[in-house]
């Protein structure tokens, strides 16, 4: 697998549209760090590591409203493998005008483009959520 992120959000993707309860994805630590961050904004209702026949999984519990409406609209990868997306502090992109958000891989650690634009610290935009 060249693109394990792009694993992830696919999964999820596909996930949300069968309407699924929960999802599970091969386990890392930028994973588990999106999936955090997908958390607390409120896309996904939970995650937790588990591990099934010696394999180490990331088990998404994924979030839908009251008439089955999932709280993650789309989900869109920006960096991939061959053409790398970096962006400096003063120039990381809003989603759809604020409505979404964007996950950066940065010196600080994985965070959401508002918190880095807080902190002061640009990056690699790894995918948009909305």
């Amino acid at each position: 697998m060249t693109d394990p992120v792009a694993d992830f959000l696919t999964r999820v993707r596909n996930a949300i549209g069968a309407r699924q309860q929960k999802v599970d994805v091969p386990a890392s630590r930028l994973k588990a760090e999106i999936a955090r961050i997908l958390k607390e904004e409120g896309y996904i209702s939970n995650f937790k590591p588990t591990e099934e026949n010696g394999h180490k999984l990331l088990r998404v519990y994924l979030k839908y409203g009251n008439n089955n409406e999932a709280a993650i609209s789309n989900l869109n990868r920006v960096s991939k493998p061959g053409c790398r997306v970096y962006v400096g502090r003063t120039d990381i992109p809003r989603v759809l005008g604020g409505l979404g958000i964007n996950i950066l891989t940065t010196p600080k650690g994985v965070m959401t483009g508002r918190q880095a634009r807080k902190e002061g610290v640009g990056g690699e935009i790894l995918c948009e959520v909305w």
